[in-house]
């Protein structure tokens, strides 16, 4: 038993080294998809086959990288959560996810997501990370007053309009609405007033 555990613990680093390379060498952006695994290898001057060993594939170095760079965003973001309203998280994430030097980022985003939809099993990882901020978002509505269904319904849809719009800017840059995330958080507010049942 020992025995396994190490060796699943030093599989388990070799990994977690390649990818701070793979992190160290792309920043804030991902390799694209037409960039092939021997290239990405010399890139961070490995072998392919050692990342085909660890990841599986191409697809599968995409979204290690992603749900590494999304964990620490996020991070930063729960931070900024601690002490804001779920407007300002709201906001905070819109700034994050459109900066401009995030639009490899987000292409890569929605690649992996449509590689995942046809194959969730091989994603199954990434897939359990995609609702770390609705999670945060619910919490925060209930925060502030919300019952927790409604609050789960409300933060589902504003990460889906977010999502959404953002998808709009990836496939036609430039067209985002100024206005859009105070359409969202306005969407919000609709929603979350205490509705008073009429009296008899």
């Amino acid at each position: 038993m020992g025995v396994i555990l190490s060796t699943s613990e030093r599989k388990g680093s070799a990994r977690e080294r390649l990818l701070a390379r793979l992190l160290d060498a792309f920043g804030e952006a991902l390799p694209p998809p037409e960039m092939s695994l021997r290239e990405i290898a010399a890139r961070i001057e490995t072998s392919h086959a050692l990342l085909r060993y660890h990841f599986g594939s191409l697809s599968g170095v995409l979204a290690a990288m992603l749900k590494a760079q999304r964990s620490r965003d996020n991070e930063a973001l729960l931070e900024a959560a601690q002490q804001g309203t779920f407007d300002d998280f709201v906001g905070a994430i819109w700034r994050t996810y459109t900066r401009p030097e995030q639009l490899s980022r987000a292409r890569g985003f929605f690649y992996v997501v449509g590689l995942a939809a046809y194959d969730p099993e091989d994603f199954r990882e990434f897939v359990g990370s995609i609702g770390d901020l609705t999670v945060t978002l619910s919490s925060l509505a209930e925060r502030e007053g919300l019952d927790s269904k409604e609050a789960r319904d409300v933060a589902t849809v504003t990460v889906a309009a977010i999502r959404g719009l953002l998808l709009q800017e990836v496939l036609t840059p430039g067209t985002r609405s100024e206005d859009a995330l105070a359409l969202i958080l306005r969407m919000r507010e609709d929603r979350s007033v205490p509705r008073s049942r009429p009296e008899r």
